[in-house]
């Protein structure tokens, strides 16, 4: 699926991917290069918004929720929402879990993606390339 996006947000994504946070850079180091079967951006601008990571192939955000997520819960929703009425579906991490439980969400995220792409079922899992 094409998903258009503003052009103003082409800069402010780029800024995003080179200042990531600890856990973006963690997670990224595990789902990049197609290490889990499909290809994941990183900082990617759909709409009028940024999503942390997404999947074209399976039309997949990946979200990481930090403290500063705690106080714009409503806006995340709308948000959230707003993309998923263009097909886009979510699955949402704490930044703690990320951070203290990094293998078991990257086992949530590939266990998504073989439920959504059965071939890839089996493929291995290559972890830290």
């Amino acid at each position: 699926m094409k998903l258009v996006y503003g052009q103003n947000l082409k800069p402010l994504a780029q800024n995003l991917r080179k200042s990531g946070n600890l856990s973006e850079v963690l997670l990224w180091n595990e789902i990049k290069s197609k290490k889990l079967g499909v290809q994941f951006l990183r900082q990617k601008p759909i709409d009028k918004y940024i999503v942390d990571f997404y999947c074209n192939e399976l039309s997949l955000a990946i979200e990481i929720d930090g403290v500063s997520h705690d106080v714009k819960v409503d806006a995340d929703t709308r948000r959230q929402n707003v993309l998923e009425s263009k097909g886009v579906r979510f699955i949402r991490f704490s930044d703690s879990d990320v951070k203290c439980n990094l293998e078991s969400v990257v086992r949530e995220i590939k266990e998504f993606i073989e439920s959504k792409n059965p071939s890839l079922s089996g493929a291995p899992f290559k972890k830290g390339e």
